[in-house]
């Protein structure tokens, strides 16, 4: 996720065990009388009383119990939106402020929850801080023998080994990733040629829009996956940079909503479900599903959003797509028994609560399955807002830190350099930028060995990572205490580094 004031908002706590109820689709209050009542009794009395939300409702993955769900959905006093009887989820809207309830109550359904706890279509919010644009007329001249024009300014490349790899292999056109974000701005000069648009949609609301130029970013300044997708494979053109897989494919599916920004369930779903039917190999996934930073399992809606994403997930891995995921930009331990959440839910009014990560994963990156990733700056050291936690990092990659970590000429800069909008480029920070470097070198893996497993695919990473120990002595790189973080574990495996940087030499060798 980029940086947003040292927090994710999404682009990447209560007592250990409990959880605050603060969706609306659960009224809180309501009595044993109106959770028994006929479903088509209490829709026609709470019809339009509350404001419209989105759901998901889970139930047995087979047609004939989607259908029911379906049929109890409109009893309800919802609309339903769409379905994916592969995974048993049912998408739908209602402004029924007991349809929550209501659905829970149904025969044959699992778990059912709102996916947002303000009205559809709120109001804007926007990304803190300001990418540092370069460019590329004036630093041509940087170029090496055999370098793109900005690369001496991608400090991330040979960090990871790229530079030494891309003499062996740049990927394969037959391997593409997926950048499930904001949109992608396929016009690009150093994306256009390795751009998939059969690949590419927009899942925003759940259902997959493949009309031409969909899958692109609003025109608003939502820049986040672009600058994604020039990490994971801006080609060799002599054009810019150049992306961790420069020869593999790339396409968007956004998520992101229209003014507001915010990923919610129904739209992360729609993403791995269409990643999947379309034949990606890769997604990239560099944000945390809206509105909680924490979803947690104990708690009637949030819970029913893990079942959703987790079913997905299983999915998806089942018919060959691998998941890289962004830990998160919060200095959070995420291995902790309990973390402080002062941020959800973030699309009304946050409400701190204390969090045991066990019970509330942040989602997509503490699931199983996918492959979490932690940010290191350019002296190979944990970003300083970089989550962390024993056995949670699978492995780390450059994110870049400005502000303890900076390289030497011509770089200057200790964020990332990428691709932007209209043509653009930037330097950004975040394990936003972390993700993506992984994603490029799990497409390396993949071009060399195009029948691997999402399973085998993900330990190919963690045994090919270069061990990096653990700071000696506390971490704590403000001097002051504010990002202090103590790193647990072994040189083979800690809590800041996972199994180790990513190496993209082993990638293309082994």
């Amino acid at each position: 996720m980029a940086l947003r004031a040292l927090t994710r908002r999404r682009l990447v706590a209560v007592p250990a065990g409990l959880a605050m109820t603060l969706s609306l689709g659960l009224l809180p209050g309501a009595s044993t009388a109106l959770a028994t009542e006929t479903a088509a009794t209490a829709a026609k009395a709470a019809k339009n009383e509350g404001p419209q939300l989105s759901y998901v409702v889970n139930t047995k993955a087979d047609k004939g119990a989607v259908n029911k769900a379906k049929q109890a959905v409109k009893k309800a006093g919802g609309s339903v939106v769409t379905a994916h009887p592969e995974i048993g989820v049912v998408v739908a809207h209602s402004g029924n402020p007991a349809f929550g309830d209501l659905m829970r109550a149904t025969k044959g359904v699992d778990s059912a929850g709102a996916t947002r706890t303000a009205p559809l279509q709120t109001a804007a919010t926007t990304d803190i801080g300001e990418p540092e644009y370069v460019s590329p007329n004036r630093l041509m001249r940087t170029a090496g023998l055999g370098e793109e024009p900005l690369e001496s300014l991608q400090w991330g490349l040979p960090q990871i080994k790229a530079d030494e790899a891309h003499k062996i292999s740049e990927g394969s056109r037959d391997v593409t990733v997926a950048v499930i974000d904001t949109g992608v701005d396929d016009t690009h000069p150093d994306l256009a040629p390795n751009f998939s648009k059969k690949q590419s949609a927009n899942c925003v609301g759940g259902v997959p829009d493949t009309s031409p130029g969909a899958w692109r970013p609003y025109p608003d300044g939502s820049y986040h996956g672009t600058h994604v997708a020039g990490i994971i494979a801006a080609p060799r053109n002599g054009i810019g940079i150049a992306g961790a897989a420069p020869g593999v494919q790339v396409s968007s599916i956004k998520v992101s909503e229209p003014g507001e920004g915010f990923f919610y369930t129904e739209a992360v779903v729609c993403a791995f479900m269409f990643a999947a039917k379309t034949g990606v190999e890769i997604t990239n996934n560099s944000y945390y599903i809206d509105p909680w930073l924490y979803a947690c399992r104990d708690d009637a809606d949030q819970g029913a959003l893990v079942e959703s994403v987790t079913r997905a997930l299983k999915y998806t891995q089942g018919k060959g797509t691998a998941h890289i995921t962004s830990s998160g930009n919060s200095n959070h331990n995420l291995a902790a028994t309990e973390i402080t959440d002062r941020s959800s839910p973030n699309d009304s009014t946050p409400v701190e609560r204390k969090i045991n990560p066990r019970v509330c994963p942040d989602l997509p990156t503490q699931l199983p399955g996918v492959t979490s990733v932690s940010a290191t700056g350019s002296h190979k050291q944990k970003s300083f807002y970089s989550n962390y936690g024993l056995n949670e990092i699978d492995v780390a990659a450059p994110g870049g830190d400005t502000r303890y970590q900076i390289p030497d000429a011509p770089a200057k800069s200790g964020g990332v350099l990428s691709t932007m909008p209209d043509g653009e480029y930037a330097f950004l920070q975040g394990t936003s930028m972390a993700g993506p470097y992984v994603a490029g070198v799990a497409a390396l893996i993949k071009s060399k060995h195009p029948k691997v497993t999402p399973q085998e695919l993900a330990w190919r990473l963690k045994a090919q990572a270069m061990s990096t120990p653990c700071p000696t002595g506390p971490f704590d790189p403000s001097g002051d205490g504010a990002y202090l973080a103590t790193c647990t574990g072994t040189k083979h495996i800690n809590s800041f580094y996972g199994y180790g940087i990513v190496d993209a030499l082993a990638a293309v060798q082994k």
